[in-house]
């Protein structure tokens, strides 16, 4: 029989990207979330309030999963960083793994956050291990680094996905990515930054693949989820512009730079190749070609 998997917030960006690769791998997948399921979604649907405890507790009481995979969190785009939903997340995510324990369930993935890391420590400009110290500079980075660390006292065997940087479908259109994509698609200027600050992207389709394949595995602890290269975002940008066949409307440095910006933000990917075993290639110049030629059918 075909273990049961529960995906939380499955109609997200993160977690729209599970319910295939799971069922691809023989799981039983189930999604959970306060709205309908996602046209096209494997998973059979479940609506419940996880932010309600008794809601939450009903849910896994009646369902029963065996594998727990925790994508649902405050993510209001341009808010998440610093709303005070961040640590009623924390709560409700905790009294959730709890739940989860105490109804047979036997592994728990958790979706954390390169923000959890510091921004700068010693051997910067190399790609960051899951041993780089937890110094998280935003409320969103803190409330994630307490909830990985209240999972590890609690002894659950689970796993915690810190991911990078992410472009896909159901992205928020003032995102980089589909702001860039969709700003060409109707033949306007894309105004940038600089560009020069180097980061970590990867599809969410890739990054679902990855997260299917850690939650099927036996690792435990924190594990960087992200392609493992690193791009200028200049780079990216100047491939939009490309894909699109409208470099002349890609507008580097247009926009002033964020201070303090982050110079380098690259994740070292050793466990999720070596000990999870994903080393599918991230294929992220063909993802963004794809998502170019999305917007262009459907601005």
């Amino acid at each position: 029989m075909a273990e049961r998997v529960l995906v939380t917030g499955a109609a997200g960006f993160v977690g729209r990207a599970l319910p295939a690769p799971l069922a691809a791998l023989g799981f039983e997948v189930h999604g959970v979330g306060r709205g309908d399921t996602p046209p096209g979604s494997p998973a059979r649907w479940h609506r419940a309030n996880l932010l309600d405890e008794g809601d939450a507790r009903a849910l896994l009481r009646d369902l029963r999963p065996a594998v727990l995979v925790h994508c649902a969190w405050y993510v209001a785009h341009g808010k998440f960083w610093t709303a005070p939903e961040n640590a009623q997340w924390v709560e409700a995510s905790e009294a959730l793994a709890a739940a989860f324990a105490e109804a047979g369930g036997r592994r728990f993935l958790g979706i954390g956050s390169c923000a959890e890391y510091a921004d700068a420590a010693p051997g910067d400009g190399a790609p960051w291990p899951e041993t780089r110290p937890i110094a998280p500079a935003t409320p969103y980075g803190q409330a994630k680094a307490e909830l990985h660390a209240r999972l590890a006292r609690r002894g659950l065997p689970f796993a915690w996905a810190r991911l990078f940087h992410l472009f896909g479908e159901g992205e928020h259109p003032d995102r980089l990515v589909p702001f860039v994509a969709r700003a060409l698609a109707a033949g306007r200027e894309a105004a940038c930054a600089s560009g020069r600050p180097v980061r970590d992207f990867a599809s969410t389709r890739f990054i679902g693949q990855a997260l299917a394949a850690l939650a099927a595995s036996g690792v435990e602890g924190a594990v960087n989820v992200a392609s493992g290269e690193g791009r200028r975002i200049a780079d990216v940008v100047t491939l939009l512009g490309e894909a699109a066949a409208r470099p002349g409307l890609v507008a580097l440095g247009r926009l002033p730079d964020r201070p303090g910006e982050v110079p380098f933000m690259v994740a070292d990917t050793g466990r999720l190749r070596r000990e999870v075993g994903f080393a599918a290639p991230a294929e992220v110049e063909a993802d963004l070609r794809r998502l170019v030629a999305a917007v262009a059918r459907d601005p």
